[in-house]
């Protein structure tokens, strides 16, 4: 069930809303879970029981760790962050970290295992050990997020950073929370323990997250799905008859269409999360306008490279060590997030390319990025950006590496008529998209927020209705606007979803 589709937006949301607000506080989180478990299965069918079996063997794990199953009255205690671990909770980790990567590495990459399997035994010429008759695995949705997820729970609680809960349906119901379930941001139990036990909706609130959802929205039915079109159509093509121009124009499309189509969908569960009460953290903050490929992670998928970096980059050393140390962290990191996003060698590249210049940017490179002029910076950033994006987006590294020399003018150029992929509307939403990647409405609030607070009662309190007129419009506009094309059937899956 898509975010941006009628029957979800028409039928599942408003229903849903209708009746978690009717119930009592104390039934709502049980509620929440069943809708979960629904929206899931929805689409999923039994593939649900994956989700559900590796919750419960983390539920399970969180209590034996933080010793909970004596005195069952008393209150679970949260285990000191500096104290010794014993055996038990030891192996207790490892048991519910192994199953977790064991249903991630099944579900997500055995196809990808077998593959590989059989073209390296055609490549040795043994065709007749070649592995031809195994069934394909079906890749459950969301698989890489909601493991993701549980799994930080019992790391935390066995860290004593957070207490671990003997309440099963509210812990099913942090995992599967339909407004982040299939594409993030990657919740931490920590960060919302106290909005499972406790948390209020005031009016303020609730409009902030349904303004919240209708930009995300907007996001991916205005911006996104507009600029997919020719992404999508030039990155289908034989790519080395490319021309140069249209094969900048395909990349700059799609660098567009997953910014927008990823951070709508975050918009969309974070303004979900508002209505419901829970305050999500931000998986966004404009990175098209980094400096730096470090920059630029700090603001891409903030839920995810977090996520990598206190659980994977700083226990193997982190930069604590020498520089080689460091270097070769950061390869396993990069290798390892391209791997998360796909099970194809495309994605370790790309990843691996993002960690080489991670690791440039420690060296002399950096420092002389560092001085380098601002628009340099920025050219630096979206150059090795969209590079990057083409691997991503390719399907296969052959294809890639086509692509990228129909960039460079190395193509045939049989494919060069700009007119059937380039039209005034399509040039007005790149212009939008390119504006909306910059905080220039941010800025624009803060400065109308200034003027607010310096202006006398009588003008402030006109300014203040007028943003809100506003708004309500601009909110108005965009839902509606959103309909309009999902009644032409013009919507498409979030890229997310198939990872």
């Amino acid at each position: 069930m898509l975010f941006s589709s009628p029957i979800f937006l028409l039928a599942f949301l408003p229903l849903f809303l209708l009746v978690y607000f009717l119930l009592p506080k104390r039934f709502r989180n049980f509620f929440l879970m069943l809708a979960s478990v629904f929206f899931y299965t929805w689409g999923e069918g039994k593939l649900v029981a994956i989700m559900l079996t590796s919750s419960f063997v983390d539920f399970l794990a969180g209590i034996t760790i933080a010793g909970g199953w004596k005195n069952w009255r008393d209150p679970i205690k949260q285990l000191d962050p500096n104290g010794p671990r014993t055996r038990k909770q030891k192996i207790t980790l490892a048991v519910s970290l192994l199953a977790n990567i064991a249903f991630l590495g099944f579900f997500k990459y055995f196809n990808f295992g077998i593959d590989n399997f059989n073209a390296f035994m055609g490549t040795l010429g043994l065709e007749n050990a070649m592995l031809t008759n195994i069934t394909a695995i079906t890749l459950p949705l969301g698989i890489s997020f909601y493991t993701f997820q549980s799994m930080s729970y019992t790391i935390d609680v066995y860290r004593g950073h957070a207490t671990a809960t003997r309440h099963y349906f509210n812990f099913v119901a942090f995992v599967t929370m339909f407004p982040q379930l299939v594409a993030g941001p990657i919740i931490r139990y920590a960060d919302v323990a106290r909005e499972i036990a406790h948390r209020i909706v005031t009016r303020e609130k609730f409009a902030s997250g349904v303004q919240r959802f209708a930009v995300g929205l907007g996001k991916k039915m205005l911006i996104a799905n507009i600029v997919a079109v020719p992404a999508d159509k030039l990155f289908t093509f034989p790519v080395s008859d490319l021309s140069a121009l249209l094969a900048w124009i395909g990349v700059i499309s799609y660098a567009l269409q997953i910014y927008f189509d990823f951070s709508g969908y975050s918009d969309m569960a974070i303004g979900m999360g508002r209505m419901l009460g829970f305050e999500f953290l931000e998986n966004f903050n404009y990175p098209y306008i980094s400096r730096s490929i470090r920059e630029f992670w700090r603001r891409w998928h903030i839920s995810m490279s977090t996520w990598f970096r206190d659980y994977l980059y700083i226990p193997l050393g982190g930069n604590r060590k020498s520089g080689t140390r460091t270097f070769v962290n950061l390869l396993v990191v990069f290798s390892i997030t391209g791997l998360w996003h796909g099970a194809s060698w495309n994605f370790v590249v790309w990843g691996l390319f993002h960690g080489v210049f991670m690791m440039l940017e420690r060296t002399v490179v950096g420092r002389w990025l560092d001085r380098a002029w601002r628009p340099i910076q920025h050219l630096y950033v979206l150059l090795i950006v969209l590079i990057g994006w083409v691997f991503f987006r390719a399907n296969s590294l052959e294809n890639a590496i086509a692509y990228l020399q129909s960039m460079v003018g190395m193509g045939s150029g049989v494919v060069g008529d700009i007119s059937q992929y380039v039209d005034p509307y399509f040039l007005v939403v790149v212009v939008i998209g390119i504006i909306g990647s910059a905080p220039i409405l941010k800025w624009c609030k803060r400065v109308i927020g200034h003027y607010v607070t310096t202006a006398s009662n009588g003008r402030a309190l006109a300014i203040h209705i007028s943003t809100h007129v506003v708004t309500i419009f601009m909110v108005i506009a965009l839902l509606g606007a959103s309909l309009m094309l999902m009644a032409h059937d013009t919507y498409n899956p979030f890229i997310y979803f198939r990872f």
